[in-house]
């Protein structure tokens, strides 16, 4: 089968409302999919069978799964694909929506200086009508290589179409070996030019680099912590710090380490509780799979391998709705916080361009 085939079959399998999966890991050159054969709503409690889940930001113990016994699987090379556009794309009025932004960053900031929580990541959704949806130029737009994250394309007629190119991993674990990262911190791509981080950026990604470590203090002993780097995806620029280590616990398993990790402090913030009461009281929006976690889970060659929904957008009936955010310490600044979220529209925003 041919890349075209393959998207061809993935237009054939939307046009009849049936299940699939088409992605990409980082730093490959492959696409990956399973075709569900039926329209059911399967799901895992348990994450011990094969295929790819995707999960809600308010994950509780259920996912959404493909299982690769109920699927067609397939591989197929990426071709040449045309780069995204260099320019930055013209965003719609976004009057009212920085004015809520601003207001609820400012709210965080507020709760911050009362000691009860350190970091609050706050997003938002910003819907843009498509003028011609095509699910193939889509699929060309998205596997480019233009990003060096997780590529994906999800269709469930119960979610209706999910698609992103996320730079975070959650988890990846396999025999006894795991890893995770902690990536906070954001700045727009200047070329060549060295990224300089302030002490507010710095110090929100030690926040969730200690987080991240201390909520896996239960599962092993053996963790090996990074120095921080800066790691480059798409027109924007992270800081980053890897944490790996060796499961010691005989019973450690998918469960427990999606349990401990998610969410993240970088999609939620610390302490959680605290961070996610005043997200769920103050966002005013449902994220649905966005700072979710997605991805594949007991594979013969890569193990399971988890990325957080971050770069995504939903679309449904026309409507493309695109999510962003970042996270708020006690000295950001909410103008700042909003240019933040400006410049991730990006990603999505070239991804649709030719469907405007």
């Amino acid at each position: 089968m041919t890349y075209k085939q393959l998207i061809k079959k993935a237009k054939m399998w939307y046009d009849k409302e049936m299940p699939f999966v088409l992605y990409c890991f980082p730093k490959k050159n492959e696409v990956l999919a399973y075709f569900q054969n039926t329209a059911d709503h399967l799901t895992t409690e348990t994450f011990d069978q094969k295929g790819f889940v995707m999960a809600p930001f308010e994950f509780e113990k259920t996912v959404m799964m493909i299982h690769a016994a109920q699927a067609d699987f397939e591989s197929v090379p990426i071709p040449e694909l045309s780069m995204l556009p260099d320019g930055e794309i013209q965003i719609p009025d976004e009057h009212q929506g920085k004015k809520h932004h601003i207001d609820i960053v400012n709210a965080a900031i507020d709760e911050i200086a009362t000691g009860r929580t350190k970091k609050i990541v706050l997003s938002r959704k910003k819907e843009i009508e498509l003028s011609s949806f095509d699910i193939e130029t889509l699929a060309d737009q998205i596997f480019t290589k233009n990003y060096n994250g997780l590529k994906y394309l999800w269709y469930h007629p119960e979610t209706s179409l999910w698609c992103g190119t996320t730079p975070e991993t959650l988890l990846e674990l396999k025999d006894k070996n795991f890893s995770t990262m902690s990536l906070a911190g954001t700045k727009k791509a200047l070329g060549n030019q060295k990224a300089e981080w302030s002490y507010k950026e710095i110090s929100e990604q030690e926040i969730v680099t200690s987080a991240i470590f201390d909520s896996l203090q239960h599962i092993t002993k053996v963790l090996k912590v990074s120095r921080p780097y800066a790691q480059q995806a798409g027109n924007l620029v992270h800081l980053r710090t890897d944490v790996s280590g060796v499961v010691t616990r005989k019973n450690a398993s998918i469960v427990k380490f999606v349990n401990a990790l998610h969410p993240t402090p970088a999609v939620c913030g610390t302490p959680f509780k605290n961070a996610k009461s005043f997200i769920l009281t103050h966002e005013h929006y449902n994220r649905e799979f966005y700072t979710g976690f997605l991805g594949v889970i007991n594979c013969e060659k890569e193990g399971s391998s988890l990325f957080v929904n971050l770069r995504s957008m939903k679309i449904e009936n026309n409507i493309a709705s695109l999510y962003v955010g970042g996270g708020i310490v006690e000295n950001s600044d909410a103008e700042l916080e909003w240019i933040e979220t400006q410049n991730k529209l990006q990603t999505m925003l070239k991804v649709v361009a030719p469907m405007l």
